[in-house]
């Protein structure tokens, strides 16, 4: 009976004395500030990380030698005051601004090299339209850069420069980033040197609308014949949004800069500002480095994007578009329509089918699913999930191209004499409508959609919009026919006629 006695003293002694301190530590706790307290909480929980111990100073010297000015100048065109290279921006955000009298003028950005031979990843906006680009590298070498690729659709654009053993920013892996994660924005903003600034991520795939606000759009013709046809119109809104949103200061000069994570690897290019002033106000925003990669490849291999197309048009869902299409999912994407002869059409979709999934990977908005597709070619497959009547079902979609566009890698020219190739022509083009042959008594033809600077349709000033009637004496009605017709020139002498506002012409080239 003792020994049961001690027992149960010693065991209310030990209860009486853990209430006591509990309540000693309860009295205590409320006299610390609840950051205080919470260190105490966390203290001891390994899980729990503090950011505020990220040393950014082997990332900045890593990054900053590799990241260049680029120096542009343009002919006299009329131009905002200022001649920044983030103008488009600021006239979407804010700045004002007032027009000028016409007057040559320079502008500058960033750029970031990728490879030690001199290929540099820019904006296109930084480049687009300069007569002249200069790169004002580390080790204050200025050195001229020429344009291998430009894409308005991602704003992304490869500049060369003729130089060795240059420094290099790893590219990351920017599916990999986090919310909450710090980044580093590094470039030139406002002209000056060398500028790091730091922030962490606030949002990811985010679309501003700036560069479907950028883009002209179809003719009446060209929605036409997409109606009939389901072939996009050369101006279709085929724009790609799906930033990296940042707090790390961004200003005018930073475009084309590089983000970087604390490791120091390439996670984004910074593009754009959301802004009242024309100047930071923290929310930048960078293309993502995972879509860059396929955009910069295709650059490098044919001189321009070859993008792959699902062939759907749709409606983002939340509570107020889920009401008016009277559906009950409030995530996931719409289609609203389905584009005959593409790669949803063959794999069965119809309109009313909700897409919640791409490659296993949940869709929340248009910008997840856009840059998806954004990193594919024509040809690739995509595994499908959408929701019809109720039940989910996967599907393979084979991604198509838009148009007749060729999508094969260029080759050596055949041995058969020609006067040029297909790419030196620097043009595309699209077939022209009944109402457009009609307009200009034609029978057949393909309209320039583009030009290429420094290509021969740049350097002949063929405008966009006429219409090309026959390549080397051949008709022609596709990109397909230009390219086949190239190889029958007669001596080596390419002719080209074709018919427009300021009616025919003809154009002869060894």
């Amino acid at each position: 009976m003792k020994k049961i006695g001690v027992i149960v003293l010693a065991a209310f002694v030990g209860g009486a004395a853990a209430i006591g301190g509990y309540k000693m530590l309860e009295r205590q706790d409320q006299s610390l500030s609840f950051e205080e307290q919470q260190k105490v909480i966390f203290a001891n929980n390994p899980k729990i990380s503090s950011a505020g111990a990220v040393d950014f100073v082997e990332a900045a010297a890593a990054v900053s030698p590799a990241v260049v000015h680029i120096k542009t100048t343009y002919g006299n065109t009329s131009s905002r005051v200022g001649g920044s290279p983030f103008d488009m921006f600021e006239e979407f955000f804010g700045g004002g601004g007032r027009r000028m009298q016409s007057v040559p003028r320079a502008a500058s950005g960033s750029g970031v090299i990728l490879t030690p031979d001199g290929y540099i990843v820019t904006n296109n906006h930084v480049v687009e339209k300069a007569d002249k680009i200069e790169v004002i590298l580390s080790d204050r070498r200025k050195v001229a850069a020429k344009v291998i690729g430009t894409d308005p659709n991602t704003d992304l654009a490869l500049i060369k420069v003729e130089a060795s053993n240059l420094p290099i920013v790893k590219m990351g892996n920017s599916d990999n980033v986090q919310i909450g994660e710090w980044v580093l924005a590094v470039g030139f903003p406002l002209d000056l040197q060398t500028t790091v600034t730091a922030g962490i991520v606030s949002a990811k795939a985010r679309s501003i609308g700036i560069l479907a606000r950028n883009q002209e759009p179809p003719t009446e013709e060209e929605y036409e014949e997409y109606q009939r046809t389901g072939k996009l119109p050369s101006r279709a809104n085929t724009s790609i949004e799906s930033y990296i949103q940042t707090d790390a200061a961004i200003n005018p000069g930073n475009s084309g800069g590089a983000l970087v994570n604390a490791s120091g690897e390439l996670v984004g290019i910074n593009a754009a500002i959301a802004s009242q002033s024309g100047r930071n106000e923290g929310y930048g925003f960078a293309i993502p480095v995972n879509l860059a990669k396929k955009i910069l490849d295709d650059f490098r291999k044919y001189g321009e994007v070859k993008r792959g197309y699902i062939g759907v048009s749709f409606t983002t869902l939340d509570a107020d578009n889920a009401e008016k299409l009277d559906v009950k999912d409030i995530t996931g994407l719409y289609v609203s329509e389905v584009l005959p002869n593409s790669g949803a059409a063959a794999a069965g979709l119809k309109k009313g089918d909700i897409i919640k999934k791409v490659d296993g990977v949940t869709i929340y908005d248009s910008p997840d699913l856009q840059e998806r597709i954004g990193r594919l070619s024509p040809g690739d497959k995509i595994q499908l999930t959408y929701l019809r009547d109720g039940q989910l079902k996967n599907v393979s979609v084979t991604l198509k191209s838009r148009g007749d566009e060729d999508t094969r890698p260029k080759t050596a020219s055949s041995n058969k004499p020609t006067g040029t190739s297909f790419d030196k022509l620097g043009a595309t083009f699209a077939p022209a409508s009944e109402a457009q042959k009609a307009k200009y008594g034609v029978k057949s033809g393909v309209v320039v959609t583009g030009t290429e600077r420094g290509k021969l349709f740049d350097n002949w000033e063929v405008p966009k919009g006429v219409i090309i009637t026959s390549v080397n004496g051949r008709p022609v009605n596709s990109s397909k026919d230009v390219e086949n017709a190239l190889p029958n020139s007669r001596n080596g002498m390419t002719t080209i006629t074709g018919v427009g506002p300021q009616g025919s012409f003809t154009y002869s080239i060894n």
